[in-house]
C-alpha cells in the first residue's frame, strides 16, 4: 500500500471485510480536532486504490481530518473471493463512512463508479454528508446506456476466459501502462513508473480479479442518472475534458438534471479519466475552491430544514 509520508494505515471493519485506509500520522493530528472529515474514494478499474487520490489528499492536512481508503477487493484492502454486487459496495462503504465519521456528516471526495455510488448513499441517506465532489460519476448504465451490453462485458462473462484476460491483458506492466496511457490519460506522458508499479501491485494482490471482473462484466452497473434527479446534498461535478469511458457530455447531462443540488460543473481541460493524477495541482485547487461553498450550502440548507 503507498503511503505518503506523515500518513499511517488504519483498518476499518465492515460487514464483508476489513477496509484499509490512509490517515494522516500523529504528527499531524490535533488534540482537538474538529475539522470537517474529508474522505477520498478511489474509481474501478484494473490496480485501482487510494494511490489514485495520493497527489492530492496530503495538501488538505491542515484544514481537514483527511482519510482516503481502499474499497473492499482492491488496493490493500480484504479481497474476498465473491461475486461481488452494487448492494456489496453501497454497504461496505456506508459502514466504512459510518465508522470512520463519528455520527458526523462527511464530505466526499469521489471518482468514476464509485462517486455514483456515493450519489445513491447521498440520495437515500442524505443525513450521512455534507458535501460531495464527484469526479466523473458515472453508473455505466446511465440513460439507458447500458455498458453490459458491450463486446468486452460479454467476453469476460465467459468461464475462464475472464481469469486468462484478466492474468494477461489486465493484471500485467503492459496492460496496465497501456491502460493509462491511452484511455485514462488525455496525455501519455503524464504517467510515470511509480503509477504504473502502485496500480500493478493493487493489480496482483491475491484474489484482486473479483472485483476488477465484477466490475468489467458489468455486474456494478445501474442509471446514475435517477440518483442525481432526486440528489439533495450540495455537490460539484468535475470532468476531464477528454475523458474517454464518460465523455464530458454525460456531466452536463447530469448537471443539468438537478440544478440545485449540482452547485456546478468544472470541466478541466486535457484531462482524461483521472484528474486527480493528471492534474493534481488543478484538482487541489479546484477543491480548496468549492469546499467551503458547499459546506456554506449545506449549513444554509440545515438552517433552513430546521427552521
Amino acid at each position: 500500500m503507498f503511503v505518503p509520508p506523515d500518513f499511517d494505515v488504519r483498518s476499518v471493519v465492515t460487514p464483508l471485510g476489513t477496509m484499509a485506509a490512509v490517515v494522516p500520522g500523529p504528527e499531524v493530528v490535533q488534540a482537538a480536532d474538529d475539522r470537517p472529515l474529508l474522505v477520498f474514494l478511489h474509481g474501478f478499474g484494473g490496480g485501482s486504490s487510494q494511490y489514485e487520490w495520493s497527489l492530492v489528499y496530503p495538501a488538505f492536512t491542515a484544514a481537514y481530518r483527511v482519510i482516503a481508503a481502499d474499497l473492499l477487493g482492491w488496493g490493500a484492502s480484504d479481497h474476498p473471493a465473491r461475486n461481488y454486487t452494487l448492494e456489496d459496495y453501497l454497504q461496505s462503504i456506508r459502514a466504512f463512512l459510518a465508522q470512520v465519521a463519528d455520527g458526523r456528516p462527511v464530505t466526499v471526495v469521489a471518482s468514476s463508479l464509485t462517486a455514483a455510488m456515493i450519489a445513491r448513499l447521498a440520495k437515500t441517506h442524505p443525513e450521512q454528508f455534507q458535501a460531495l465532489i464527484l469526479v466523473a460519476p458515472a453508473g455505466l448504465s446511465d440513460f439507458g446506456e447500458d455498458y453490459g451490453n458491450s463486446l468486452i462485458a460479454q467476453l469476460v462473462r465467459i468461464p475462464v476466459l475472464d481469469r486468462v484476460l484478466y492474468a494477461s491483458a489486465i493484471a500485467t506492466e503492459v496492460g496496465i501502462s497501456n491502460f493509462l496511457e491511452q484511455r485514462q490519460f488525455a496525455n501519455p506522458s503524464r504517467v510515470t513508473p511509480e503509477m504504473v508499479k502502485a496500480y500493478l501491485k493493487s493489480a496482483t494482490q491475491p484474489n484482486a480479479e473479483y472485483a476488477a471482473l465484477a466490475f468489467v462484466r458489468g455486474n456494478l452497473c445501474f442509471d446514475v442518472a435517477k440518483d442525481v434527479a432526486t440528489l439533495t446534498v450540495p455537490t460539484v461535478l468535475l470532468w476531464g475534458e477528454q475523458a474517454q469511458l464518460t465523455p464530458v457530455e454525460l456531466g452536463r447531462r447530469l448537471a443539468a438534471l438537478n440544478p440545485e443540488a449540482i452547485q456546478a460543473l468544472e470541466v478541466i481541460s486535457a484531462v482524461g479519466l483521472t484528474p486527480q493524477l493528471e492534474q493534481p495541482g488543478v484538482t487541489i485547487g479546484l477543491l480548496y475552491k468549492w469546499l467551503p461553498r458547499l459546506h456554506a450550502a449545506g449549513s444554509k440548507d440545515t438552517h433552513t430544514t430546521t427552521a
